[in-house]
């Protein structure tokens, strides 16, 4: 029993001591980062962001080739498109006034940006892509940016800028002291 308790002791002792310098000799992996983050411009804006679009695309993008397997790709892609008007381009002649009216003519909407929001995309399934993932998937993700643009472009969010023009200056000149208001686009 006593032999026993000795061998025992030592196993442990033994297993210990290894895991310990298993652990102080395991060579361990860090990352290191470092940015050099430089200011390149500062621009004045006077956009006026008025309506946003959100967007989700189911698409398949095959690869067809003679010699190898059909290769495919499934995303699920969110977008987003924004509808603004650029008030920079706003001149004192477009604005005319009298008594207790004020007529404006603003420059004509415009499509802020149209981008896809990586975040929420995802690649949902890959079949026979192998070493042609990487690109399959990036040419698919062209082909909804191109289609989601296509989409835009379609809808009606350059009139919905316009309504949503209107409801959010009237107010504004409203409380300027104007009763009239007229609001027409270039």
């Amino acid at each position: 029993m006593n032999k026993l308790i000795k061998i025992l002791l030592t196993l442990i002792i033994l297993i210990g001591g290894t895991w310990f310098l298993w652990n102080r000799i395991q060579p361990g992996t860090s990352t290191e980062t470092k940015h050099q983050v430089l200011l390149e411009s500062i621009e004045s804006m006077g956009k006026l962001e008025l309506v946003k679009y959100r967007f989700s695309d189911v698409l398949e993008h095959k690869e067809l080739s003679s010699f190898l397997p059909e290769a495919s790709v499934l995303l699920i892609i969110k977008a987003e498109a924004v509808g603004c008007i650029d008030l920079s381009k706003l001149k004192a002649t477009d604005v005319s006034l009298s008594e207790d009216s004020v007529h404006i003519q603003l420059p004509k909407p415009e499509i802020c940006y149209v981008k896809i929001d990586h975040k929420n995309s995802k690649v949902y399934d890959t079949k026979m892509a192998f070493f042609r993932e990487a690109s399959l998937v990036d040419e698919a993700y062209k082909n909804a940016e191109q289609e989601i643009q296509n989409q835009v472009k379609k809808s009606d969010i350059l009139d919905q800028t316009k309504i949503n023009a209107a409801h959010v200056l009237r107010p504004l000149i409203n409380g300027l002291g104007y009763q009239k208001i007229g609001i027409s686009f270039q």
